[in-house]
């Protein structure tokens, strides 16, 4: 009998959910470490197992015998993964990577080294020199500024700007209660925030997904265009190279996804990156020859990666945000049969407002069709469209 591929997966959201799909295809069978029995990827994976993903013998037994281990998220402790690749454990990526998408200081000064372009940024100890340090970086490089908690934080979560002294109050108390470092950074005058993802497997091959534009509003990703309209062919060779740097520099394997700001002079710069598939790469799942999530699992278990090429010209994906609507199993017909040839991704979650609870994707030849056709869907599921 031919064995099947076994993945481990650490982290139940619903990432880990949209690697099952691929999976089936590819006959990969995934065990999942879930934080509960009915978080978004437990409900799609039989073969899980409920867990703490900081407890070390909880990976050690959900990593038994798999070939390779990944991730839903970037937060297991760089120790266990330490551990467990003693032990003959495949975890791609590996510690030696994570540690940059864990903290955000760490990662400034790697892409520093590695000769990136970013943010002028200063890291500064929650001490009792901190509020000194950050007003002095205000002073040097402008006023207002933007100042992160180095570690967790998303959707706009653990990020503040700072207009004057007095505003630096709520980030110092923060950081000080989480125990992190305060990353310090200018306000970079932008135009747009654009994504740049690479796939990568352990021996070196790469494949880079189209530039996407994303589009925020209250730090939180609320839509992506891809390829990112009008963008300069030159602006967009430097955002892949820029993401081929960061997987090359830092051993990534699996995908890597590169926030950048394009900037009003004419630059890119990076802002975040994950190491995982991302928010701003669901649009590959109907819009690319390859999914996101199947590189990711071609790439974490060294098989030959799959084409990133668009379908259509055009592919938009917009979240769904928690609104009004709180059983969207019932409001997806309403979507379905107002915009059907939409595809509809729900996450198994409950509406809180402002989570994501899912998303949608529509494609075609017609920007402005495309985009119309995929903000009705979502407006629909949340109750904010037509009926």
């Amino acid at each position: 009998m031919i064995p099947v591929p076994e993945l481990a997966v650490i982290g139940g959201g619903q990432l880990a959910r949209m690697m099952q799909q691929p999976a089936i295809a590819l006959g990969i069978d995934i065990r999942l470490l879930a934080e509960g029995p009915d978080v978004s990827a437990a409900q799609v994976i039989v073969d899980h197992e409920v867990g703490d993903y900081t407890d070390l013998e909880a990976l050690r037994r959900i990593a038994a015998g798999a070939d390779a281990v990944t991730f839903d998220h970037e937060h297991v402790p760089p120790a266990h993964l330490r551990a467990l690749q003693d032990e003959g454990v495949a975890c791609r990526p590996g510690p030696q990577a994570l540690i940059y998408a864990q903290d955000k200081g760490d990662m400034r000064l790697k892409l520093d080294e590695l000769g990136v372009p970013g943010p002028r940024f200063r890291i500064v100890e929650p001490d009792a020199e901190a509020p000194d340090q950050l007003r002095s970086f205000g002073d040097e490089v402008g006023w207002p500024f933007i100042v992160k908690t180095t570690r967790g934080g998303y959707d706009g979560k653990g990020v503040w700007r700072v207009d004057a002294a007095h505003d630096l109050d709520e980030p110092l108390s923060a950081v000080r209660e989480r125990g992190a470092r305060l990353l310090a950074e200018e306000l970079v005058p932008f135009t747009r925030e654009l994504s740049a993802q690479i796939a990568r497997r352990p021996s070196g091959e790469t494949v880079a997904y189209p530039v996407v534009e994303s589009r925020q509003s209250d730090g939180i990703c609320v839509e992506a265009i891809a390829p990112a309209p009008g963008l300069d062919d030159e602006l967009a060779e430097a955002a892949s190279h820029i993401a081929l740097t960061v997987a090359e520099g830092l051993d990534v394997v699996g995908m890597l996804a590169v926030e950048l700001f394009e900037t009003e002079d004419g630059r890119v710069l990076v802002n975040e990156f994950a190491m995982r598939p991302h928010n701003t790469g669901h649009w590959s799942i109907d819009g690319a020859l390859t999914s996101q999530f199947e590189n990711h699992l071609r790439a974490v278990l060294d098989l030959p990666l799959g084409s990133p090429r668009p379908r259509q010209p055009w592919t938009v994906m917009v979240n769904v945000l928690g609104g009004s609507v709180t059983d969207l199993r019932a409001q997806r017909a309403i979507a379905l049969a107002a915009e059907p040839d939409v595809k509809i991704h729900l996450y198994g979650k409950s509406v809180k407002p402002g989570r994501k609870v899912g998303h949608v994707t529509a494609v075609g030849d017609d920007l402005d069709d495309v985009l119309a056709r995929a903000r009705r869907s979502a407006a629909i599921l949340t109750g904010g469209g037509e009926q």
